[in-house]
C-alpha cells in the first residue's frame, strides 16, 4: 500500500496557524517579540533578494537568513541540482563506502584556499567550529583556545566556550577552558601564549556583532605569534566566507594570512540543505585520524550527505560562472559609499563600516539639544533602542527587512544576499533616508514607537 502525503494541502489547511503553532510548541518568546515590534508578517514566497506577501507586495531582504541565503532564495541552478540528486536515487550515507560528491566538493572548495589540504563536512557553522576546536586541541596536545571579546562562533557547548557575549553564556557553565582577548591586541595574545597551554586562537576576520574588522596587519602578526608558540590560527568564516566581504574569504584581504583551520557554512548550503565544513592542513587531519582504530573518532551522522554536497557544488559553480565575488565588491562599495555620504546629513548617524556586503551602520549621540534629550531618554531605558526604532519603520513603512547587530548595540548590520543589485541599493538608501528624515524632524511616529520600546524594556528588567 502506498502512503500519501500532500504537503501543499497541509499548508493550505494549517498555514494560517503559523504563529499559534509556534507559540504552543516552539520558542514562545519568538512570536511574542515579533508581535511586539510589528514583525509578525506572513510571507508567502521568496525569490532572490525579495519576499512577497499574499497581496503581492515585495519586501527587500537585508538579512539573507543571517547569511545563509548567499545566492538569494531559490536560485534556479541550486534548485535544479537538488532535484537532480533526489532523482538519482543514490545509495547515500551507507557509512561504509566512499561516495564521489563529498570528494568533489572538497576538491572544489580547497581551490579557494590552496594552502589547506583536507575537509571535514558537518551540518552547521557551530559544528564546523566544534570540529576546529577539537582538531586544534588534539593536534597540539593543549587544552586552551583563545577567542576575541564580542565574538560569536555558535551556541553548542564548545563553540559557546569561545563566544564573547556574556548573555549567551550565562547559566550554561562549566564550559571549556578558554580565554578572551581583545580583537587587535597583540600584547594580550602574547601574554596568553607565554603560558604554554594555548592550542589556538579562533577569530572572525570581521566580527558579526557590531561589524568590527580586525585591524590591518593583526591577523598576520597573530599568526606569526601563534606559530612561534606552536599554536594554531582558526579563521571562522561561517558568515564572512564565500564572497560576503568581496573576497572568497575575509582573511584573504590581508596578504600572508594562511589559517591552519577555516570554518565555513551558511552560504555553502544554497539556502536549502544545512552544511558546515572545516578546512585544515594535512598534518592536523592525519594527527586526528592517525590510525584505522581512530577512523570514526570525529564524525557526523548526516555529514557529507548527497543533498548538501550537491547544493554546495552548485553554489560554487554559480559563484564562479556568475562572478559573484566581483559583483559583491562592486555593489558593496556602492552601498557603503552611498551610506557614508549620509553621515554629514544626519547627526544621529555616526559611522558606516565593513567590507563587501557586510556593512554596519552605527548611530550615536546627536549634537542638537532636542535630539540629545530624546537620545538620552532611550539610552537610560536600554542601549540599542534607537537602532530598533530604525529597523521597525524600515520594515513597516518601506518593506525592508534589517536587523540590529547585537543586544545593547546601536548598530544595524546589513548582510543582504550576494545577488543584491544596484536597484536594491537605491531602494534601501531611499527607505533609510526617509526613516532618518523622520527621526531628525521631531515627528511623532518614530519617537512614539520609542516610548513603546521603553515600556517594554522597563517591564523586562
Amino acid at each position: 500500500m502506498t502512503s500519501e502525503f500532500d504537503l501543499g494541502a497541509l499548508l493550505a489547511e494549517r498555514g494560517a496557524e503559523r504563529y499559534e503553532l509556534h507559540t504552543k510548541y516552539l520558542n514562545p518568546q519568538l512570536p511574542r517579540m515579533l508581535h511586539t515590534i510589528g514583525f509578525d508578517k506572513v510571507y508567502e514566497r521568496a525569490e532572490g533578494a525579495h519576499f512577497f506577501d499574499a497581496d503581492g507586495n515585495d519586501y527587500l531582504d537585508m538579512l539573507a537568513g543571517f547569511g545563509v541565503m548567499g545566492l538569494g532564495r531559490h536560485h534556479p541552478v541550486v534548485r535544479k541540482a537538488l532535484h537532480e540528486v533526489l532523482d538519482l536515487d543514490l545509495a547515500d550515507l551507507t557509512r561504509f563506502d566512499c561516495q564521489p560528491l563529498p570528494g568533489l566538493l572538497a576538491e572544489r572548495l580547497l581551490t579557494h584556499s590552496p594552502h589547506l589540504d583536507r575537509v571535514f563536512f558537518g551540518n552547521s557553522g557551530t559544528e564546523a567550529v566544534e570540529t576546529a576546536l577539537k582538531f586544534a586541541r588534539y593536534a597540539t596536545g593543549r587544552p586552551r583556545v583563545l577567542y576575541c571579546e564580542h565574538a560569536f562562533h555558535g551556541l553548542t557547548a564548545g563553540s559557546l566556550s569561545v563566544n564573547g557575549e556574556k548573555g549567551f553564556r550565562d547559566g550554561f557553565a562549566p564550559l571549556l577552558p578558554d580565554t578572551a582577548v581583545p580583537l587587535g591586541d597583540l600584547d594580550a595574545l602574547a601574554r596568553e601564549l607565554k603560558k604554554g597551554d594555548v592550542a589556538a586562537l579562533i577569530v572572525e576576520p570581521i566580527q558579526g556583532k557590531g561589524v568590527h574588522e580586525a585591524p590591518p596587519g593583526y591577523l598576520r602578526a597573530a599568526q606569526e605569534l601563534l606559530h612561534k608558540h606552536k599554536a594554531l590560527l582558526i579563521a571562522d568564516e561561517v558568515q564572512t566566507g564565500l564572497g560576503r566581504t568581496g573576497d572568497f574569504y575575509a582573511y584573504q584581504h590581508e596578504d600572508g594570512v594562511e589559517p591552519d583551520l577555516v570554518c565555513v557554512a551558511k552560504a555553502l548550503s544554497g539556502g536549502y540543505v544545512p552544511v558546515g565544513a572545516t578546512l585544515g592542513k594535512d598534518w592536523i587531519f592525519k594527527k586526528v585520524y592517525s590510525s584505522m582504530d581512530r577512523v570514526l573518532v570525529h564524525s557526523a551522522s548526516f555529514g557529507a550527505n548527497a543533498q548538501a554536497m550537491a547544493c554546495g557544488l552548485a553554489v560554487l559553480s554559480v559563484m564562479e560562472n556568475e562572478q559573484i565575488v566581483a559583483g559583491v565588491r562592486t555593489t558593496g562599495e556602492l552601498l557603503k559609499s552611498r551610506l557614508t555620504e549620509l553621515i554629514d546629513k544626519y547627526e544621529l548617524l555616526s559611522d558606516v563600516r565593513g567590507r563587501g556586503l557586510m556593512i554596519g551602520i552605527e548611530f550615536g549621540k546627536p549634537s542638537s539639544l532636542k535630539l540629545r534629550s530624546r537620545w538620552a531618554m532611550l539610552q537610560a531605558a536600554r542601549k540599542g533602542l534607537f537602532a530598533q526604532m530604525v529597523v521597525v519603520p524600515l520594515l513597516q513603512r518601506h518593506r525592508i527587512l534589517t536587523q540590529v547587530s547585537g543586544d545593547h548595540l546601536e548598530v544595524i548590520k546589513l548582510i543582504p544576499p550576494l545577488v543584491f543589485g544596484e536597484a536594491d541599493v537605491d531602494r534601501f538608501i531611499e527607505g533609510f533616508a526617509a526613516v532618518m528624515d523622520d527621526a531628525h524632524s521631531g515627528g511623532g511616529l518614530m519617537w512614539d514607537f520609542g516610548k513603546t520600546l521603553i515600556k517594554q524594556a522597563v517591564a523586562n528588567r
